[in-house]
């Protein structure tokens, strides 16, 4: 059963590359609007993060915002299949604008290994492509809840010779030893972390479970970090590319402290583009012990 939905999803994941970016995002719009007008968990995980991350807002506003965002997913969702089906050389000509690379350069020059940091803003599956187009690039990884489709994620996003290592201790290993090479590593930072590398930091004001893991690395291998993502642009024009700097304190030994550097980082550039960021995951979900679990009121952390 778990091969014949691999090939099922591998056979829709095919036609969708048939698509052009301006009816990918045509039919994810549609997608998006449908996440909108159903009461189901994506749209009241969107309203209750907005009404946390973005209080200033007005009632029609947020009404507004999730609805932009929920849009944008949905075209996210449907441009992955571009990003892994279609030649690179394709891919990589949606780039129309880029912003900050010299920041890149500047950071390297030295011969510094680079922490990317990419989160769920816009679409992180192009700026993926468009680095490791450029540069001896790592991605850290989770493996997918069907072990078939792994293998051809693989495949898809190493087609660059970007190098995917699984987050575990086998693979942080490597990617420590990348970063001491003097290459690229790309990290998706807004997670919930699992396991015990984690710290308590404010997120849009409330204390969520953050990663220490690219402070850790910066202290071990001496890497710079900076945060990028890819924005859509308008009426399928294709995206821009932004790299900025990350707040100072990211590398600090206090977790704490390293870690509230990271997510007001993060926060900086979501404000950016509020509406193409991932309302929709569960970021609030891990709080300190005794705060309340912001989408089920009735449970304690």
């Amino acid at each position: 059963m778990s091969k014949l939905k691999y090939f099922f999803v591998a056979g829709l994941l095919r036609i969708a590359g048939w698509l052009s970016l301006a009816s990918a995002q045509r039919i994810g719009k549609l997608v998006g609007l449908l996440m909108w007008k159903m009461p189901a968990k994506p749209r009241e995980v969107t309203d209750i993060n907005l009404s946390i991350c973005l209080p200033e807002l007005s009632q029609p506003a947020r009404a507004a915002m999730a609805k932009e965002s929920l849009m944008n997913t949905g075209m996210t969702m449907l441009e992955v299949p571009l990003m892994w089906e279609w030649p690179v050389e394709k891919c990589l000509d949606l780039v129309q604008e880029t912003e900050g690379l010299e920041l890149i350069d500047e950071a390297m020059a030295d011969g510094s290994g680079l922490i990317l940091l990419a989160p769920h803003l816009g679409n992180w599956e192009l700026a993926g492509l468009f680095f490791s187009s450029r540069y001896k690039m790592a991605a850290l990884y989770s493996p997918p809840n069907m072990p078939e489709f792994e293998d051809y994620m693989i495949r898809v996003r190493g087609r660059l010779g970007s190098e995917l290592v699984r987050g575990d201790r086998r693979g942080l290993v490597r990617l420590a030893s990348i970063l001491r090479e003097g290459g690229v590593a790309g990290i998706l930072p807004d997670q919930s972390p699992r396991g015990k590398g984690n710290a308590f930091a404010p997120f849009f004001g409330m204390e969520v479970k953050t990663m220490t893991l690219v402070s850790k690395l910066m202290q071990r291998t001496g890497a710079k970090a900076l945060i990028t993502y890819a924005e859509r642009l308008e009426n399928a024009q294709g995206f821009r590319i932004v790299v900025r700097q990350t707040e100072p304190g990211l590398d600090n030994k206090d977790a704490v402290a390293a870690t509230t550097a990271l997510n007001h980082t993060i926060e900086q550039c979501i404000r950016s583009i509020p509406g193409q960021y991932q309302w929709e995951y569960k970021r609030m979900r891990h709080r300190p012990a005794g705060e309340i679990n912001p989408y089920n009121p009735g449970r304690v952390c």
